[in-house]
């Protein structure tokens, strides 16, 4: 039985010493068409064509002889490394890697990509992969069949990005594209292949300025203060909905991070939406007043944070947003709860000053199938110069959870 299976990894290039050697004694080969296609592959060998890894695992563990996979790129990172290596197969695994597609990617582009962030999209993680499109300025996404170019442009509607589409890496097919993302929907494009999306505040700057220390989106690029819940900036007039106990309280509970979409509807000053994007979410402000958008695209720039504004009456306005996985409402009341409500996000936060707002609102929580917590809270700000009393805010805090699929109405006959 075999206990031993040997990945080499297959960027176009030809194989080396090591690679040539695993592949001419073996007896089982899997990979996909292209690999299998390789004159190195000895005519002998059993052959799999590598559709699930889960399976070839299997038939790898049962074969008697010398098992090889082939992969495109680098197989240990996104790739077949990780299911091979599970416990249930009893494989020992043998890498000899290559240059990742991603790496070969940004050669092409002529790119830096130690400040990138990257994503795998498939249809059950196509709309989170969008939402990292949104929130970074530099993303690459490894595509696959029904999450591809085409499909990352037309859900990011409304954002301009520029791609770099990256077809057959080091094949004969090879071919690189740069178009804007409102014109990728109109080609077919090849898989496999691999996209750069590049765009936002502060893009440019990004691409030349000096390296920074850790992989990813640099926390020190641009400087931003440190902490959480800070001071608003630019507001003329403070209500309860802007103080930091209660932003703070509200980013806790909501729990913002990469991959989610946040909707802040009456974003204000734009405070909570800024912070909600140093978090690494993206982050849609809608206000009905202009100089609020205004505010909220500007602390957006100061924290340098990518925020989508967007100037309309929710809950109208609602209506053609992309969907939320978690949502603060500063203003709007019952409606604006019950329209956020049915678009089932995983939380909703908002806000009351009186008791009996706070009972409406948490009635239209619960009716929307969430389990509505409420807690009353009370902030006083000192003057440290006399230890007097400066500023009192008290506000209570609601919070609906999802509890499960919210019944739906039952179906009536109507007009086609």
């Amino acid at each position: 039985m075999a206990d031993r299976v040997t990945v080499i990894g297959w960027d176009g290039s030809p194989l080396g010493r090591a690679a040539g050697s695993a592949l001419s004694a073996a007896t089982l080969v899997a990979g996909a068409a292209h690999h299998l296609a390789l004159p190195e592959v000895p005519p002998t060998a059993e052959r799999i064509r590598l559709g699930s890894v889960g399976l070839a695992a299997r038939r790898i563990a049962g074969h008697r002889g010398s098992a090889v996979v082939l992969a495109d790129g680098d197989p240990g990172f996104f790739g077949v490394v990780r299911t091979l290596r599970a416990p249930e197969y009893g494989l020992e695994v043998e890498v000899v890697p290559a240059v990742s597609s991603v790496a070969t990617a940004f050669a092409r582009a002529g790119m830096p990509w130690d400040d990138a962030q990257i994503v795998v999209a498939h249809p059950r993680t196509l709309r989170r992969a969008v939402n990292v499109c949104r929130a970074h300025t530099k993303v690459a996404v490894l595509t696959s069949p029904g999450a591809g170019p085409a499909e990352l442009a037309l859900l990011l509607d409304g954002i301009h990005r520029t791609f770099v589409i990256c077809e057959k890496l080091g094949t004969a097919r090879e071919q690189v594209t740069v178009l804007t993302s409102d014109k990728v929907a109109d080609h077919m494009w090849r898989d496999p292949n691999v996209v750069i999306v590049i765009g936002g505040t502060g893009s440019a700057s990004s691409l030349t300025r000096a390296g920074g220390w850790i992989a990813g989106r640099d926390p020190a690029h641009p400087p931003a203060e440190r902490g959480w819940a800070l001071p608003p900036a630019e507001v003329p007039a403070r209500s309860e909905g802007e103080y930091a106990g209660l932003r703070a309280a509200q980013l806790a509970r909501l729990g913002p991070r990469t991959g989610d979409l946040v909707w802040d509807i009456g974003c204000g000053s734009g405070a909570f939406a800024a912070e909600a994007g140093r978090f690494g979410a993206a982050v849609i402000a809608v206000d009905n007043d202009p100089e609020a958008c205004r505010r909220s695209d500007a602390a957006g720039r100061r924290l340098g944070v990518q925020l989508q504004v967007v100037h309309g009456r929710a809950p109208h306005v609602l209506e053609r947003l992309p969907e939320p996985d978690v949502v603060r409402i500063g203003g709007g009341g019952v409606p604006v709860v019950t329209a956020v409500a049915d678009r089932r996000p995983e939380r909703i936060v908002t806000h009351a000053s009186t008791r009996d707002e706070a009972e409406a609102l948490g009635a239209a929580l619960a009716a929307g199938g969430y389990t509505v917590e409420c807690a009353l809270l009370q902030s006083v700000e000192m003057d440290t110069s006399d230890w007097s009393e400066r500023e009192r805010s008290v506000v209570f805090l609601l919070c609906g959870r999802q509890s499960g699929p919210r019944p739906r109405a039952p179906v009536t006959d109507g007009p086609g």
